[in-house]
């Protein structure tokens, strides 16, 4: 069997966590595995039909799709969730919004509100990656959303640091065939990519804008995670280039943050088996077998060795080797524990400050309940945290539009330091070929009285660490995961000094 390294990263999650091959179920990571290794194979995702959105009639300047309506505000409305805990002192709307009446393609959306001043917050839109995983799923039910499961996967409790505090928080489930969001068109599934992600996430903004119309002019905010390292730049670049269009409703962009990205095929790889060597999970031979045989180099990389190919028996033999030294870890959150199935007590009720592996188990068996799915409006379904979908185009590096965006709006990019997936050392190498001047020195920055991580000022671009955070951060470190979020809505770097005593 030839050797790749998108292969054997696409196997170690589920060999490492004791289950066979077969019967593991995706996730964020493994999603991303598997599209790398597809660029591969005999008919990989075309790298430039995202920079061809103004093909097939699709002008940057033609009007886009916006239905009725009226009323579905109020339809939208969740009166309780099914197990939710007493004292919920906002309002929460979940519901479809139709992004192709044609095909009849519609996303699924949900949204809280904040419950102090939700008039006077912005409006913050959250992604998560996959390629084909849920924002609601993870996002909303796992990491930085109001509530989260309980062991029993029936009860809720409270997160205390949801973004709701600081913000109107909107979690969009992209593209059709991503969790609720669906289409009555099958080949909806198995033609997808980043192009269509952005528009149809364009397209379901306006139309959510008309349902929610007091949010038309409210500051705008988009953030996500993984390989929404591609869908918020691309979301982003695409909001801006149609603001243009003075004919339907222009959206107020003011920023985005993209954390543990996924940005560069070729600079991200890198940065992982740097990350392993550096954090005592890869040999010396190891690493030194990999420096010398195998070649990132792209226009943007950190290194240049154009003579050094990555398909070469030698540098696959130190990749699969680089692979299975880890050992049985998570990779996600290095220091983390692993899920455990005999361990789970159902009934016990869980505490945001403490990591539970087993959350996605807790999700999965919550968003199938028939009674929940009625609360949610959410068309009957056998719901899943990641999809299978065909994905048809995907760039293998995001860094031009991110050099756009750092001349137009805020642009932070944050990275949990225990992730040995899309690791810090890779976010910083990307942000190095970036060339961009330092305004503010890295410094600690912190949340409550210790460190919640590290932060550099870039002209146009922002760097946060969160200390002790895996791939998912506000899953890992709640309170420093909003202390950074409120900064970077607030425009400001975080605090580079302890809070006082109270």
């Amino acid at each position: 069997m030839k050797v790749t390294v998108g292969w054997l990263l696409l196997l170690l999650p589920c060999y490492f966590s004791g289950f066979p091959i077969s019967s593991c179920k995706g996730n964020q990571i493994d999603n991303l595995n598997k599209l790398i290794e597809s660029r591969k194979s005999s008919n990989p995702p075309r790298p430039e039909a995202w920079a061809q959105l103004d093909d097939q009639g699709d002008s940057h300047n033609s009007p886009v799709y916006v239905g009725s309506q009226k009323g579905l505000m109020q339809a939208d409305k969740i009166n309780t969730l099914p197990g939710q805990p007493e004292g919920v002192d906002f309002d929460q709307y979940a519901g479809y919004v139709t992004v192709d009446p044609v095909a009849d393609r519609a996303l699924f959306y949900y949204f809280v509100e904040s419950p102090v001043n939700s008039p006077k917050k912005p409006l913050v839109l959250w992604l998560n990656g996959g390629p084909g995983c849920s924002s609601f799923g993870y996002g909303a039910m796992q990491e930085l959303g109001p509530f989260r499961v309980n062991s029993d996967g029936k009860t809720l409790y409270r997160n205390e640091y949801a973004w709701n505090n600081v913000a109107n928080v909107l979690f969009l489930e992209s593209p059709a065939g991503v969790g609720f969001s669906y289409s009555n068109n099958s080949s909806d599934y198995t033609k997808v990519g980043d192009k269509r992600t952005a528009q149809d996430s364009y397209i379901f903004l306006l139309n959510w804008l008309e349902r929610f119309p007091q949010y038309k002019t409210r500051d705008f905010f988009i953030a996500g995670e993984s390989y929404a390292g591609h869908y918020v730049p691309q979301l982003a670049y695409y909001i801006l280039s149609r603001n243009n269009n003075t004919n339907q409703t222009v959206i107020n962009l003011k920023g985005i943050a993209i954390g543990n990205a996924w940005i560069d095929d070729d600079i991200c790889t890198k940065g992982l088996f740097d990350y392993l060597w550096t954090h005592a999970l890869n040999s010396d031979e190891t690493n030194e077998g990999i420096n010398k045989y195998c070649n990132f180099a792209s226009e943007d990389s950190v290194t240049k060795k154009a003579d050094v190919d990555n398909n070469t028996v030698q540098c696959r033999k130190y990749l699969s080797q680089g692979l299975i030294e880890f050992g049985g870890i998570d990779l996600y959150g290095i220091y983390a524990p692993l899920c455990n199935f005999s361990a789970l007590k159902p009934g016990s009720n869980g505490n945001v400050m403490s990591f539970d592996p087993c959350s996605d188990v807790h999700v999965d068996s919550y968003l199938n309940l028939d009674e929940v799915q009625a609360a949610l409006h959410a068309k009957a379904t056998n719901w899943s945290g990641c999809s299978d979908v065909g994905w048809t185009d995907s760039p293998t590096s995001i860094l031009p539009e991110l050099r756009h965006l750092a001349r137009e709006i805020r642009v932070w990019i944050y990275s949990g330091d225990t992730d040995g997936r899309v690791p810090v050392t890779s976010s910083r190498y990307a942000i190095k070929t970036l060339e961009l001047p330092v305004e503010t020195a890295w410094r600690p920055w912190y949340s409550n009285s210790e460190v919640g991580g590290y932060v550099v000022g870039y002209k146009g671009v922002t760097f946060t660490t969160v200390r002790g955070a895996g791939h998912t951060v506000p899953s890992f470190q709640p309170e420093r995961a909003l202390t950074m979020i409120t900064s970077f809505l607030q425009g400001k770097l975080p605090p580079a000094h302890p809070s006082p005593p109270s």
